[in-house]
């Protein structure tokens, strides 16, 4: 009986996680085990045989959305910074990066997609444009911004797993990793599909219970508000429409909510979804998944100066750790709502992960590995899908290491910093124009696809060297505010790219890519559908 003293020790919060916890790892493999006769073929394996209905097509596309890092590191620096005003970056979330992206690139993906045999983004560059060069300069790219990008998303997990169990950081990104490849491997598409469908449910659950847990905890909500206006942490500028930086939050909206149009592992949904019924339906699922997810996540974060003694006396406001502002919300919830969080804060980490990973994987064997080795001989679809495998496990082992040596040996290591900081801007910037209007116009050339590659990374590059103080710009204006940050050099990057395809393409057009009419023809193919779906 000598245990019982022990069990009482131990804090509620971790004697209700700790089930919740295993309960969540035993379905997880559980879809991966199940999804195993999915994953067979390369098709199945990387889209899932391009029959994957609207609900785990839309909970696919906005659990990779939405991470841990939106959910801790996000909601808490753009809340502190703008207070409840942070709350359009979640409605911008919604109706720019997910209601108009599924309506403007879904369809169209789909159809494109399918119709020049396309698996991944590379794959799709080069066979729009007729150029394998591009298909390796994309790839390159994916390979070099996505493996910082993938780190992130651990960082999210420390602050909250360190108040709850004392375990170090590594356990935790181990345990997240070999889990998350687990189902993967095995599963494919296919089980991260299922697998996100559940995270998604969580965390809605998650979100919902943390927001109103909160506002309780502050009176409710119109007493939240006043107490955030007439404190001396906060005013009445934190509770305003815009907030106290406008211009600022403008860039913060543009570049999260755009920024999908142009990243591979969220373009890939749309690659798999199942019909024209399960796009509209899609759509609509994805933007009400959006509204509650970001839209929760960033008006929570606007109440984070009401702990502002808290931040104070944990000694997390010098040096200003915005990590730290969501957790700190969170220590004095009921034990029940922290665990849920819990799983939220694992369950966002995992579905972006295995996302990444997945489409990390098989550009690099379908772009890169694949077509070297077929010079030879030709590679079979159960060689491809093993080889696949094997960079699953590359993929998420470096992330893995770099995060825990980023939290330990490299903890000072600005260019860690700033190289997962500049990974978004970076593929978003690069791909967004050429992928864009390579889906709607024919006149498209090569060679505004390489001037966008240039463009986006080059911006972004340059970011990365004022970051770590390779390159000084102090005194000149326009580039000061550009590189005022990551996120206001990422919207460049994607803006830029949008002006600069078409201006080079009206001055290039010998680099225009044959057979353009047949490539375009998908969309003209005549289809027999019900009246229920069509008037026409």
């Amino acid at each position: 009986m000598s245990f019982i003293p022990q069990l009482l020790s131990i804090s509620p919060t971790v004697l209700i996680s700790v089930p919740m916890l295993l309960c969540f790892f035993g379905l997880m493999i559980g879809v991966g085990f199940a999804c195993r006769k999915h994953s067979k073929s390369v098709d199945s394996f990387v889209l899932g045989g391009r029959n994957v209905g609207a609900w785990l097509t839309a909970f696919a596309f906005g659990t990779s959305y939405f991470s841990a890092v939106i959910f801790v590191g996000y909601a808490g620096q753009f809340g502190w910074n703008f207070g409840l005003a942070s709350t359009w970056i979640g409605l911008g979330n919604a109706f720019i990066g997910s209601l108009l992206a599924w309506t403007v690139l879904g369809r169209r993906t789909r159809v494109m997609t399918q119709h020049l045999g396309s698996k991944t983004m590379p794959d799709f560059f080069e066979k729009r444009y007729d150029s394998k060069k591009l298909k390796v300069i994309s790839s390159f790219i994916v390979f070099v911004f996505l493996i910082p990008y993938t780190a992130s998303l651990y960082n999210g997990l420390s602050s909250l797993f360190n108040n709850v169990f004392d375990i170090p950081y590594w356990v935790i990104v181990v345990g997240m990793a070999v889990l998350t490849g687990v189902y993967v491997i095995f599963g494919g598409y296919m089980a991260t599909a299922v697998n996100d469908f559940i995270q998604g449910i969580i965390m809605l659950v998650g979100i919902v219970a943390v927001v109103l847990s909160v506002l309780n905890q502050n009176g409710g909500f119109m007493k939240s508000v006043e107490a955030l206006a007439n404190s001396p942490h906060g005013g009445a500028e934190y509770t305003s429409m815009f907030g106290p930086n406008p211009i600022f939050l403008f860039f913060v909206v543009v570049l999260t909510s755009l920024g999908t149009w142009g990243l591979p592992q969220m373009i890939g949904k749309f690659y798999s979804i199942k019909d024209e019924a399960a796009i509209k339906k899609g759509t609509l699922i994805s933007t009400v998944f959006a509204v509650i997810v970001a839209g929760g996540c960033y008006f929570l974060g606007g109440f984070g100066r009401l702990y502002f003694k808290e931040m104070e006396s944990a000694g997390y406001l010098s040096p200003m750790l915005f990590d730290k502002v969501v957790p700190t919300m969170l220590q004095k919830l009921p034990a029940v709502v922290v665990s849920l969080i819990i799983v939220l804060v694992l369950a966002a980490s995992m579905s972006t992960l295995s996302s990444l990973v997945l489409t990390s994987s098989s550009t690099l064997t379908l772009d890169v590995v694949q077509p070297a080795m077929e010079k030879r001989k030709k590679v079979s679809d159960r060689k491809s899908v093993f080889i696949m495998r094997l960079f699953i496990v590359f993929f998420i082992a470096v992330s893995a290491v770099i995060a825990i040596l980023k939290d330990t040996i490299w903890s000072d290591s600005v260019f860690i910093a700033q190289m997962m900081g500049v990974s978004w801007g970076a593929l978003a910037g690069a791909f967004l124009a050429p992928f864009l209007y390579g889906l709607y116009w024919k006149k498209t050339t090569r060679a505004s696809v390489i001037a966008s590659f240039i463009f986006g990374t080059g911006l972004e590059i340059v970011q990365l060297a004022i970051g770590i103080g390779l390159i000084n710009v102090k005194g000149i204006p326009v580039l000061e505010f550009i590189f005022t940050n990551s996120l206001y050099s990422g919207v460049f990057a994607m803006v830029g790219g949008l002006i600069l395809v078409p201006i080079v393409s009206v001055f290039t057009k010998n680099t225009l890519p044959k057979n353009i009419d047949d490539k375009f023809d998908c969309y003209n193919a005549t289809v027999i559908t019900n009246k229920k779906d069509s008037l026409g």
